[in-house]
């Protein structure tokens, strides 16, 4: 049985979740300018939804993706903890957005992650924060089908330990000072969505 002390990455491929995230955030992102990922695994959906000539920053704990991530020459990875100091990487404080793609489940400390955004953030600028959905529907249809034991991931090593609704998630936020603008559920049919996204902004 094997036994990680990261997430483990083999490669630069995408994971099932790009492909109905990723057009989303691109549509978020289409702003540009200096942008920073926080978790940003192998680096392959940071390089998918980035706009042409962003200066992209995203950090990642797990130096199996970071290694694989220096495929994408265009980002500037940096192998840290997204929870902690992070105020060594180039311009922290003046990023004009900031996007953490599902990774607020995975951890145990999530006001870290949003405190991180908050203060690598320009007054003004953008959090994108995706992660797996949960609601009443969703989580009743579930326990109907029988499929709650794969659904909570019990025996994933270094997988899903919190589980978000639109109103804990959009809390998480508000208690760090964001102001949440935009809702958007994506992946299969509306309340039993596969993750949502949520667009907040730091106050001016």
């Amino acid at each position: 049985m094997p036994e990680y002390s990261e997430y483990p990455y083999r490669d630069t491929a995408p994971t099932s979740a790009h492909q109905y995230l990723a057009p989303a955030l691109r549509r978020l992102l289409r702003g540009g300018g200096r942008i920073l990922d926080l978790g940003c695994g192998n680096g392959s959906l940071t390089a998918a939804v980035i706009p042409v000539g962003a200066e992209v920053h995203a950090v990642d704990l797990s130096s199996s993706g970071i290694r694989h991530a220096a495929a994408f020459p265009q980002i500037r990875f940096h192998c840290l903890d997204v929870t902690g100091d992070l105020s060594a990487i180039p311009g922290f404080g003046s990023f004009d957005a900031v996007v953490s793609a599902e990774v607020v489940e995975h951890l145990y400390q999530p006001r870290k992650l949003v405190t991180n955004a908050w203060h690598a953030l320009r007054p003004g600028g953008r959090f994108i924060i995706t992660t797996p959905y949960h609601g009443y529907g969703k989580n009743l249809a579930l326990a109907l089908s029988g499929k709650l034991d794969a659904h909570f991931t019990a025996l994933w090593d270094c997988g899903h330990i919190k589980f978000w609704s639109r109103r804990t998630l959009t809390q998480l936020l508000e208690e760090a000072g964001f102001r949440v603008e935009r809702f958007l559920g994506v992946g299969r049919l509306p309340y039993l969505w596969k993750s949502m996204i949520l667009a907040a902004r730091k106050p001016v």
